[in-house]
């Protein structure tokens, strides 16, 4: 049984997939891959910004297609989903698979890691025996020679009998030499397709493996026969049994200090333009006589907020998600998986899970989307439910600005960040502990089910492509979820300016829902306008501490109070103690996601019932714990 079209039987498969071709003549090419090649820096460096990207027809798989020229001939590149094996156990591989079957493609290429090779032989062999107008691209060859490694390239072209081409994608080193071989395969005429021993092993995967290694063991050289004692030295710590959670913890702490750090000035200088803009848009307004209700609705309600929302969220997510694609980069994020595996099986989850938490601290929308990764339907399921419990780079204003006022004293300096970055990353850990127990109550009720085993490669530690990471950081991440705050910001902030300035009876309608949840916000060690505050902040978890401020001075539109001694006087004032800050900062950790990540949920599990149980569970912890430990504390106290 091999892995070729007619045993398949899915020869000719319609993907559905729209090639976007500019001339007829154009040619598509697939570009495959297992991760941590170097695939999506080819695409890259071949399509430049000529880009396009979606989702593959009725999956949540993305897929990426790029237009490039080469000697006069157009392509069409097809980035299909990275993968280790086209045995589809996982959307991703279902889709390459497909694709590959599908001779949609006039060639295809597979990228391999020339560190690793034997690695990445498997997919080489399955691609062969399928489609026989394959490539096969050698890349980080320039990180093979650092490690003297050598690569006999023809040798393993002649054993594969297909193109063998050596490239280091970063320096575009071989990319035209690539291309060469690409249309030269094109133009061949078809050759018989590669075959794998099956009868001569047990079983398929046996095979396939037994046969990478007696194709590369000829070919490959290693001079150095330690040149992973390095890595291997890193990892002992890195991984290591009394080291791997002291170090991750410390620099999770490393990456808030910097967070923090970084974001307060362009915060504060990104706010002072964008209110200076609203002071130009009013005195606009007063002279074309608009009526004030006009100006009270569109630049004190909508442009407010959207102020507001922007200054608060783009410099932290601008520094929070560079930092964190530098240890995707590096090769820091899969060691980080590795150590909570063991942590995710006792919860009968997934270990990838621990990647996606961690893209949670940027955004809880990008976390949920990077659930995609996780392969069980059941697992990712209990990844995207358990996701809220890691706090936003929306919620560390809130909870920053009240340890500053409540904890740490108001007064700057370098100790008090330290001491606040602590604070904020020990609460984070009572968000992960959270997740742990979530996972494990919903793995025993709702989601049953044995943990599935999953491959997780380490990849080599890597020189970080700084320049690549701020660009890819700033534009895939942080404008991309920037954008989608700023589109539920925009009605939110005219809904809110409505409830400050309608009144009804003595009291604006903003008063009269603070005072109807008063009693209940009490019980949680909180107050009604506190509770209103978190409802209303549903669109942006950034606008909470500026609508509490409304709400207290009673005034129509939302207030910004830059002085931390101020603000904590005027919560003082309206009877804020040590319990309400702390149930607020518990409240804030654990509670329902916003709007963006609901609408993301609902994406993704096309469910309303996910959805909805995605808000329950965070909500009713949260209220429960706060209910706790309200009760516990002001009996003490």
């Amino acid at each position: 049984m091999g892995l070729n079209k007619d045993s398949m039987a899915i020869n000719a498969v319609d993907t559905g997939l729209v090639i976007r071709k500019r001339h007829n003549t154009d040619k598509v090419i697939a570009l495959g891959g297992s991760p941590n090649v170097g695939k999506s820096t080819i695409f890259n460096e071949l399509t430049k910004l000529n880009q396009h990207t979606g989702n593959w027809p009725g999956k949540t798989v993305t897929s990426a297609q790029g237009y490039f020229e080469h000697h006069r001939q157009g392509y069409v590149c097809v980035d299909l989903p990275g993968c280790y094996s086209l045995m589809a156990h996982s959307a991703e591989e279902e889709v390459a698979r497909d694709f590959i079957c599908s001779d949609e493609a006039d060639a295809i290429v597979i990228v391999c890691d020339a560190t690793c090779l034997e690695r990445s032989m498997n997919l080489v062999l399955q691609t062969l025996e399928i489609n026989p107008k394959v490539v096969v691209c050698v890349n980080l060859m320039d990180e093979a020679s650092k490690k003297k490694i050598e690569i006999n390239l023809d040798l393993l072209s002649e054993h594969l009998n297909t193109p063998v081409i050596g490239t280091a994608a970063r320096s575009r080193e071989g990319l035209d030499r690539l291309m060469d071989a690409v249309l030269e395969v094109i133009q061949t005429p078809e050759k018989p397709a590669f075959r794998i021993p099956y009868s001569e092993y047990d079983d398929i995967a046996s095979a396939i493996i037994s046969t990478s290694e007696k194709i590369c063991s000829g070919a490959i050289t290693y001079k150095d026969k330690n040149y992973r004692k390095k890595d291997s030295e890193i990892d002992r710590v890195l991984t290591g049994k009394w080291t791997a959670f002291p170090i991750m913890f410390l620099a999770l702490m490393g990456i808030f200090w910097l967070t923090i750090t970084g974001s307060n000035y362009p915060s504060q200088w990104l706010s002072t333009f964008l209110f200076w803009i609203e002071d130009r848009l009013t005195d606009f307004f007063h002279w074309i006589h608009a009526p004030g209700f006009l100006t009270g609705m569109l630049v004190h309600g909508i442009y407010r907020v959207l102020a507001w929302v922007v200054s608060v969220m783009l410099p932290p997510m601008a520094i929070f998600f560079p930092l964190f694609t530098l240890l995707e980069d590096v090769g820091i994020l899969p060691r980080i998986a590795f150590n909570m595996d063991k942590c995710f099986k006792k919860c009968s989850a997934c270990g990838k899970q621990a990647l996606t938490m961690c893209m949670g601290f940027g955004c809880n929308a990008a976390g949920v989307v990077g659930c995609r990764i996780i392969d069980s339907p059941r697992e990712r399921l209990i990844a995207i439910l358990t996701n809220n419990f890691v706090p936003c780079n929306g919620r560390f204003p809130t909870l920053i600005t009240i340890i500053s006022m409540f904890f740490i004293g108001t007064a700057a300096g370098a100790g008090k960040t330290v001491l606040s970055a602590a604070i904020l990353t020990l609460f984070i850990v009572l968000g992960i502990a959270m997740t742990f127990l979530i996972s494990k109550l919903l793995s025993a009720t709702v989601l049953k089910g044995v943990p599935s085993s999953f491959t997780l490669e380490l990849p080599p530690y890597r020189k970080p492509q700084i320049g690549k990471v701020i660009v890819h950081s700033i534009f895939d991440r942080t404008l991309f979820i920037l954008g989608r705050a700023v589109c539920v910001a925009a009605p939110a902030g005219l809904v809110i300016w409505f409830m400050a300035n309608v009144v009804i009876g003595d009291k604006t309608v903003l008063l009269h829902c603070s005072d109807f949840l008063d009693p209940f916000g009490r019980l949680l060690g909180m107050d009604g306008v506190i509770l209103l505050a978190f409802i209303l902040g549903f669109p942006a978890n950034e606008i909470v501490i500026p609508l509490m401020i409304m709400t207290y001075m009673a005034e129509g539109s939302i207030l910004d109070i830059g002085n931390l001694t101020v603000l904590r006087q005027l919560f003082v004032d309206n009877g804020w103690t040590w319990i309400t800050a702390a149930s607020v900062m518990l409240f804030s950790l654990m509670h329902w996601p916003c709007s963006t990540t609901c609408l993301t949920i609902k994406k993704e599990t096309q469910s309303i019932k996910w959805t909805l149980l995605s808000i329950l569970i965070p909500t009713a912890a949260g209220m429960l714990i706060c209910l706790l430990f309200a009760t516990v504390a002001k009996t003490i106290v």
